[in-house]
């Protein structure tokens, strides 16, 4: 019997036999921690392996992106437990200055095809965009990967859905993992791994293949895997030095369903309160007024999604009482922010640009929403109390542009 791209990839790092529904012991390439839920990770080590020496260290990583830099002392003291912690043991911290560990992962190419990485991150699902298994775990799950580099899971069953025709701008990545997410809900790939195929997919540049990644979580699954296209394979080329090969589902792989999407002429989607999959077309809306843009995060934080908002507002200025702030990914990102002028065109539009990391996601890194105040988010969650006390909508950069410019959608 033929295997999913899953149970593939599960089969290379087990001696057990993999296939749905199994639970088996899995090796683990990467390890990591972030400042959330990382310093209950160490204190989990240091209480049930107390001075053991730790294996495949070069593989280990803390990133801190949640709230970077700290902006209260508790969170400030669980950083530094988790710096002591990884000096003592010879670790590597990607600090408050680098930007999203998923993100950081990908750039250095430590996740690339194949290979399996797990971390405090309920997102690190995201990794499916380089074919890549990552997995968010519980602190004490992580505490025994950090010691024994292997894990425990039980293999998931896999939904092959096909994407059928072609869009093209405005609408985006975002917008189509939002359409899918209103296709089958938050609960319909819960427990599942996706496999996604079809024509829309080739013209995707990478960044938007990360979005569509991002948001597996919001579905309740496991983790996707769009088929391979020649962006990302030059993408993976550049950060690794080698070529690399997706592993791809048999022809004669066992799935749980198989879907078709059509997404012939996608117009732009928007996410309203209060849950990610609460999805219309941004034309249903068109009027409403906006008091605040965020556009960063995992899902859309990329120089690409960076682009698509300079485009829109260069030699603009956004509107009267509009607030708009900007988050870039990683401190790479923001590198080319600056070599190509983006921060110069964000600054005279009037947004408010901040370091490296999460954003409005996280704890407020660059401000919260206040009761009444309606916010557009490129963020992937809009749950009542995630990004402050008002009401967040999810669209893509283009759309969050747009509603910084006017002051509406």
């Amino acid at each position: 019997m033929g295997k999913t791209i899953i149970e593939k990839l599960i089969q290379l790092h087990s001696d057990e036999e993999v296939s749905a529904g199994n639970i088996v012991w899995m090796k683990l390439d990467i390890r990591t921690a972030r400042d959330f839920g990382g310093p209950n990770v160490v204190k989990n080590l240091e209480k049930h392996y107390p001075d053991a020496e730790l294996p495949d260290k070069e593989n280990l990583f803390f990133t801190f992106d949640t709230v970077a830099p700290a902006k209260t002392i508790p969170y400030a003291n669980n950083q530094q437990i988790c710096r002591d912690f990884a000096h003592k043991n010879g670790l590597k911290v990607y600090d408050v200055d680098a930007g999203i560990g998923t993100h950081i992962l990908m750039e250095k190419g430590f996740a690339r095809p194949g290979r399996t990485l797990v971390g405090t991150d309920s997102h690190f699902n995201i990794l499916g965009a380089v074919n890549a298994f990552g997995q968010g775990m519980g602190d004490q799950d992580i505490a025994f990967g950090f010691r024994t580099g292997k894990t425990w899971f039980e293999v998931p069953e896999t939904i092959k859905i096909n994407l059928k025709g072609a869009f093209s701008y405005p609408a985006t990545g975002k917008d189509l993992v939002l359409f899918i997410l209103k296709k089958i809900g938050s609960k319909g790939a819960l427990g599942k791994c996706i496999e996604y195929f079809g024509e829309c997919l080739q013209d995707l540049p990478f960044a938007e293949y990360i979005t569509l990644c991002s948001m597996m979580t919001e579905m309740g699954g496991i983790v996707a895997f769009p088929e391979q296209n020649a962006q990302v394979t030059q993408w993976l080329k550049e950060r690794t030095g080698e070529d690399q090969k997706f592993i791809v589902a048999d022809e004669d792989a066992q799935y749980a369903q198989k879907n078709e999407i059509d997404v012939s002429g996608l117009p732009p989607q928007i996410a309203c309160p209060p849950k990610p999959d609460n999805v219309k077309d941004v034309s249903e809306l068109k009027g409403l007024k906006v008091g605040s843009v965020f556009v960063g995060s995992c899902t859309n934080g990329r120089i690409e999604d960076m682009r698509y908002l300079a485009d829109i507002l260069k030699d603009n200025h956004v509107a009267e009482g509009v607030m708009l702030r900007v988050v870039p990914a990683t401190r790479e990102v923001y590198g080319q922010m600056l070599q190509e002028g983006l921060i110069d065109i964000f600054f005279n539009a009037g947004a408010i640009v901040s370091n490296p990391g999460c954003g409005g996601c996280a704890s407020g890194q660059i401000g919260m929403t206040g009761k009444g105040e309606v916010q557009i988010s490129t963020s992937n969650r809009n749950f009542k109390g995630k990004q402050g006390d008002g009401e967040t909508y999810l669209a893509s950069p283009v759309t969050a542009a747009l509603a910084a410019l006017k002051g509406e959608l």
